[in-house]
């Protein structure tokens, strides 16, 4: 097989969740370019309208899935209509994500740490149990999470988001050992800073100084540059790598 047709993304169905904005929707047209059919789930419609006319301009079949995937009974159904539309899903990309700045532990309240762990947790888990199942039976499929530098590092500001992005890179490992055998690769992406509409707070506070020392590359990341490692994570080229993390990060983690 040549090397481009290790990274041919073509007959494959993939789900990208939070695919409206941000390091989703480069994931999402990063996987469409490759020949990826694409679903995009969202809570917001007009980014949602936004983003799938961007995929339609790339000319794979494509769609938006308004859903609120902490909503626990819209899961299935959002599922149901993908594969009614674009057929069985082989690439599910868990990335969607909210994070609560709100200082510690100490300030954080409850309802703030719910909303976060089942964002960036729980739904990782129960789409990933749904959609596995099909993956088993048909012996093929990828799924790639997304983590962060916080699944490494402690953070005295946002606990819950590091508490859950930890866990994530557990799941995946623990979901690599359990689907290897039926031919499922669970892998995880890691990016460093990168440029977003929930990271731009950041580059007004103190913290944004540390950021650029640290980062060996001296900048913040832009999100089409994770695309490739997505498409890598989707495709024949990593059928041997499963149970990984991929840091993005421009070297921070390095310092």
């Amino acid at each position: 097989m040549t090397t481009t047709k290790l990274f041919d993304l073509s007959g494959n169905v993939a789900i990208i969740t939070g695919g409206n904005g941000g390091i989703g929707r480069s994931i999402a047209i990063g996987l469409a370019e490759a020949g990826a059919s694409v679903a995009i789930f969202g809570r917001n419609e007009e980014k949602n309208i936004k983003t799938l006319s961007e995929l339609k301009k790339i000319g794979i079949p494509s769609m938006a899935v308004q859903v609120d995937i902490t909503n626990r009974s819209e899961l299935e159904p959002a599922i149901k209509k993908v594969e009614n539309e674009l057929g069985s899903i082989s690439i599910l990309v868990n990335n969607a994500g909210i994070v609560s700045l709100s200082g510690g532990v100490l300030n954080e309240t409850e309802e703030d740490w719910d909303g976060v762990i089942e964002t960036q947790l729980n739904a990782v888990f129960l789409l990933s149990k749904l959609v596995g199942k099909s993956m088993v039976e048909k012996k093929r499929g990828k799924i790639i999470n997304i983590g962060s530098m916080y699944s490494f590092f402690g953070s005295g500001l946002i606990p819950s988001y590091s508490a859950a992005k930890g866990a994530v890179i557990q799941l995946t490992k623990s979901m690599a050992v359990e689907l290897a055998p039926y031919n499922v690769q669970v892998n995880a992406i890691a990016p460093g800073w990168f440029e977003t509409d929930m990271t731009a707070p950041v580059k007004t506070m103190p913290l944004n100084d540390e950021i650029i020392m640290r980062t060996p590359a001296g900048r913040w990341g832009q999100p089409e540059e994770l695309a490739g490692t997505a498409v890598f994570l989707a495709s024949k080229a990593s059928d041997f790598v499963t149970g990984e993390t991929i840091r993005v990060d421009g070297g921070y983690a390095i310092r």
